[in-house]
């Protein structure tokens, strides 16, 4: 079963296919009919969202084909990674903060969701419960603690 972030991609491409494959082509050929292609601005959009849907498309199936080759089993189960719910604490702060590492397609730093591509999520990759980590920000250097950990493996 694929995982809800590529199926969304999934859903995504199949939505762009159909586009391509089937709209995109009617909308040039009524295009073309209206006359002068050089000054026929219907033509011109619909060539335009024929590059874009395809270099779209492209860039959904390396996505797609990356998030394939993750091995599950290789996620550590006793340190930060993809999938892990993470609690720490902010020492400059004096506050506790949770985070979910995810990917860059499913982040969302206002739920919680940060990408392990991110200044945060990087940091935190391959951290254990107890330990502190520097992290640069936008906002300057941070630094937290790890005071709790769920990977993946614990979530599912």
């Amino acid at each position: 079963m694929p995982s809800p972030i590529m199926q969304k991609l999934q859903d995504e491409i199949l939505a762009l296919e159909r586009e391509l494959n089937q709209e995109l082509p009617k909308e040039l050929k009524r295009a073309r009919a209206l006359g002068d292609l050089s000054e026929n601005a219907e033509f011109q959009m619909a060539k335009q969202r024929q590059d874009y849907v395809g270099a779209r498309l492209a860039q959904l199936k390396r996505r797609l084909a990356q998030l394939s080759l993750i091995n599950f089993n290789n996620i550590a189960r006793d340190r930060v990674g993809y999938g892990s719910q993470v609690a720490l604490y902010d020492i400059d702060q004096d506050s506790e903060v949770n985070y979910k590492l995810v990917t860059s397609e499913e982040a969302d730093v206002s739920q919680g969701l940060i990408s392990t591509t991110s200044p945060i999520g990087r940091g935190l990759m391959g951290k254990k419960v107890g330990d502190t980590v520097k992290i640069a920000t936008p906002n300057g250097i941070r630094e937290f603690e790890v005071r709790a950990l769920q990977t993946l493996h614990d979530l599912t």
